[in-house]
């Protein structure tokens, strides 16, 4: 297949006024200017001139599948708030592929997203990364799991409060998590003796701290749900005891804390931003967040929270930070390629290149433009029809 005459923002070199993107077998094979557009073969071609072409829409934080649209109680599979630690929850056997909400995903033209647990729990579960299409959640997998949900503030209080039993203050909550996290390092360590020394016992098998290996030897990333500002430094302070690879999900006082996120190299998941301050850690919430974040040096993924903002809403999103200061191109890098990298899987999605997998995305007018319209959506190289 080829996509020709097109403004391509490949996310991967410098924005391309007239060029082409080439795919065969579910792969990007080729992209470039018009004028180094090589020898076509017998296969179809869509002139798409006048429009852009760009890689499919990554949201890299919501719930999509979890939370079912319209289904209460029977569709509500995200909080598992039976436990403040749930580390060896899977997001995988939670989603409905069938949720109605993954076709408006489609054809909005979000292509793959991170999705997982909410935020009842200090530890809430591992996150999935997947595609937006498929029969079950099995053919969907990009990435199980491609992150550890923690939550800070706010949620876990309000949720345990209720039931008078768990966390009820931000000091409980981050005892919680650090008490597990040091369980899994001594569990580590036991096991890492039981393999050396034939006279040492090896631990009895323990699912939690199972799932927090990765997490404390820092290869499976740390996704912390932080919007106040102490809340953010709680999350960084928890991160460097204990080593983790840390991203701020949400950050909405971020700008607060930017140098301090800077500094420590932690990329964060911004948004939902299309939303009211529903709650009383939404207080300092500001438009120019992501803005003032990237100027400060920090790593800036675009979010929907679905389905606090309906996922299909992703490139709205990105349009209010351009509206906020933020260039263009790097608004759409939030929710393509960035996210994609914040995500863990930069290796096959995000981004317009050689060997990655053929999700495009075709608009008629700039994809962040509230009057766009998508014209074609390609995921894994066939097009999405509904």
């Amino acid at each position: 297949m080829l996509l020709k005459n097109g403004i391509v923002h490949s996310m991967a070199g410098p924005l391309i006024p007239s060029g082409f993107v080439a795919f065969s077998g579910g792969k990007i094979t080729a992209v470039g200017p018009m004028d180094a557009l090589p020898p076509t073969d017998n296969g179809p071609v869509l002139d798409v001139a006048g429009c852009h072409i760009l890689p499919g829409f990554v949201d890299a934080h919501c719930h999509l599948g979890l939370f079912g649209d319209s289904l209460g109680f029977e569709g509500e599979d995200g909080n598992e708030s039976t436990d403040p630690c749930t580390p060896h929850l899977r997001a995988l056997d939670a989603v409905n592929p069938r949720d109605r909400c993954f076709q408006e995903a489609r054809l909005a033209g979000v292509t793959s997203v991170l999705t997982g647990p909410g935020s009842a729990n200090p530890i809430a579960g591992q996150i999935l990364a997947m595609k937006t299409t498929g029969r079950w959640v099995d053919e969907m997998v990009l990435k199980a799991p491609a992150a550890m949900k923690f939550a800070l503030g706010e949620n876990p209080k309000r949720v345990y409060n209720a039931r008078e039993e768990g966390p009820i203050t931000r000091m409980a909550t981050a005892a919680i998590i650090r008490e597990n996290l040091a369980k899994a390092v001594e569990y580590r360590d036991k096991q890492a003796k039981a393999d050396n020394d034939p006279d040492a016992d090896m631990p009895d098998y323990d699912p939690k701290l199972e799932a927090l290996l990765p997490v404390v030897a820092a290869a499976l990333p740390a996704h912390f749900h932080a919007h106040r500002s102490d809340d953010i430094a709680t999350a960084v302070r928890i991160s460097q005891e204990f080593g983790l690879a840390c991203t701020i999900v949400h950050g909405t006082e971020g700008y607060l804390v930017a140098d301090l996120l800077a500094a420590a190299g932690i990329p964060v998941i911004t948004g939902p931003c299309l939303t009211d301050r529903c709650k009383p850690e939404l207080s300092g919430q500001s438009q120019d967040n992501p803005v003032r974040l990237a100027q400060a040096g920090v790593k800036v993924a675009i979010c929907t929270d679905h389905s606090e903002t309906p996922i299909q809403y992703l490139p709205l999103c990105a349009a209010m930070a351009v509206r906020s200061g933020m260039d263009t191109e790097d608004a759409l890098a939030a929710i393509t390629s960035h996210a994609a990298e914040i995500g863990g899987i930069s290796r096959r999605v995000g981004s317009l290149a050689p060997g990655k997998d053929a999700d495009i995305l075709v608009t008629r007018g700039h994809p962040l433009a509230w009057n766009s319209t998508v014209e074609a959506v390609f995921i894994d190289g066939i097009r999405v029809e509904s």
